[in-house]
């Protein structure tokens, strides 16, 4: 019989393989770009830490190896941001991502008192952003990232996060 995911708060004893999952997960992103200087992928292993003890990180285990994380954090505007996202690729389409969203928004709305979500995707991300669409999160904006990659904006409220699942 197979092991199945769960999804729990990140510890920092984990984010040695939060770092290494996000620079598997992210390649594909980044060819899709032609930029491999994408936050994700540059990223240190100490800002790793710093974002799992500061933020809300929550992974996703199977056994003992993380297949999934997702980061979220309280903006001041009664929002939160979500991001970096990731699932393993050979995990990937089997709903952990949507798991890993639902964790992060019932946390930010029940801990940190957020009423919006806000997450970003790269406008030529297409399957991430049919999962954000799919989950309630709709187009709001654009933006560019910092590392020049333009950006699609998307926000749900609070009190439509029962629906990620």
């Amino acid at each position: 019989m197979g092991m199945s995911v769960t999804i729990s708060a990140a510890t920092e004893q984990d984010a040695e393989q939060i770092f290494r999952l996000q620079y598997l997960c992210f390649q594909s992103e980044a060819a899709l770009y032609g930029n491999y200087r994408i936050a994700p992928l540059v990223q240190s292993l100490d800002s790793v830490r710093e974002e799992v003890t500061a933020d809300l990180v929550f992974v996703a285990r199977l056994g003992d190896e993380i297949v999934g994380s997702v980061h979220g954090r309280s903006t001041e505007d009664a929002a939160a941001a979500i991001g970096k996202l990731c699932v393993h690729p050979r995990l990937q389409g089997h709903g952990i991502g949507a798991r890993l969203l639902r964790a992060a928004e019932s946390a930010l709305a029940d801990e940190r008192g957020a009423r919006m979500f806000r997450l970003q995707a790269g406008h030529r991300s297409e399957s991430n952003l049919q999962l954000y669409s799919r989950v309630g999160y709709q187009r709001v904006g654009t933006s560019r990232g910092t590392d020049g990659v333009p950006m699609i904006v998307l926000e749900k409220t609070a009190d439509s996060y029962a629906t990620t699942a």
